[in-house]
C-alpha cells in the first residue's frame, strides 16, 4: 500500500480541528505557527526556509490522524520537533547558494520576527535548562518516522530497563516541564 503525501481539503480541515475546535482561532494557531517555523528555518541559516515549513506542515498533516488520540500537550511543540528532524535531513543534502539584492521590512513583520526569535530563544533555554538525562532522552525520543520510529523507541526502553510505557510517561513529562518552561519565559 502506498504512503499518502498529497495533502486534501480533509486532512488540512483535520489539522486545524487539532489546532483548535474554533476554526477562526485554529487559523490564527496555524499562520502563527508557520511564521514560527519560517523563523526558526531562517535563523538555522536555511535558504529555502519556506519549502522546509511547508514539509514540516505536510508531515504533521498527514501524521494529525494518530495524533489526535495520543499527542497531549500544545501542537506547535510537535511541529517544532518535525521541524527539528526536517532540518537535520537538510544538513545531509548538498546546500545552494542564493543572493538576494534589496529587502524590504515592514515594521509589522519585524516586530513579529522579534515575538518570534523570542520563542525560539525560549525554547532553546528551556531545553537546556533540562538535566543532561532528560535531554537526551526527549531528543531522542522524537527520532525517526514510522517503523524506525517503533523500534528506536522499543530499543531506547530495553536499554534503560523500563517498559515502554514508562519510557512514553517518562518523556511526556519532560515535555510538560519544556511547555511550562516556554510559557512562563514568553510571559516575562
Amino acid at each position: 500500500m502506498r504512503k499518502q503525501t498529497v495533502i486534501t481539503q480533509e486532512n488540512f480541515d483535520q489539522l486545524l480541528a487539532w489546532l483548535d475546535p474554533d476554526r477562526e482561532r485554529a487559523g490564527e494557531k496555524y499562520e502563527h505557527i508557520r511564521r514560527c517555523l519560517i523563523k526558526i528555518f531562517t535563523s538555522r541559516g536555511c535558504l529555502d526556509a519556506e519549502q522546509m515549513t511547508d514539509e514540516t506542515i505536510n508531515r504533521v498533516t498527514l501524521k494529525v490522524p494518530q495524533l489526535v488520540g495520543e499527542y497531549v500537550g500544545d501542537p506547535a511543540l510537535y511541529f517544532y520537533g518535525v521541524a527539528q528532524k526536517v532540518y537535520w535531513e537538510s544538513l545531509r543534502k548538498p546546500q545552494t547558494v542564493v543572493t538576494v539584492d534589496d529587502t524590504t521590512v515592514n515594521p509589522v513583520d519585524a516586530r513579529e520576527e522579534e515575538t518570534d526569535e523570542q520563542a525560539m530563544e525560549c525554547l532553546e533555554h528551556c531545553i537546556e535548562r533540562l538535566s543532561q538525562t532528560h535531554r537526551k532522552l526527549v531528543l531522542e525520543y522524537y527520532q525517526n518516522d514510522k517503523r524506525a520510529k517503533i523500534n528506536h523507541r522499543k530499543q531506547m526502553a530495553e536499554r534503560l530497563g523500563i517498559a515502554q510505557n514508562a519510557l512514553r510517561i517518562r518523556a511526556h513529562r519532560i515535555r510538560l516541564i519544556l511547555q511550562q518552561c516556554l510559557q512562563e519565559c514568553l510571559d516575562l
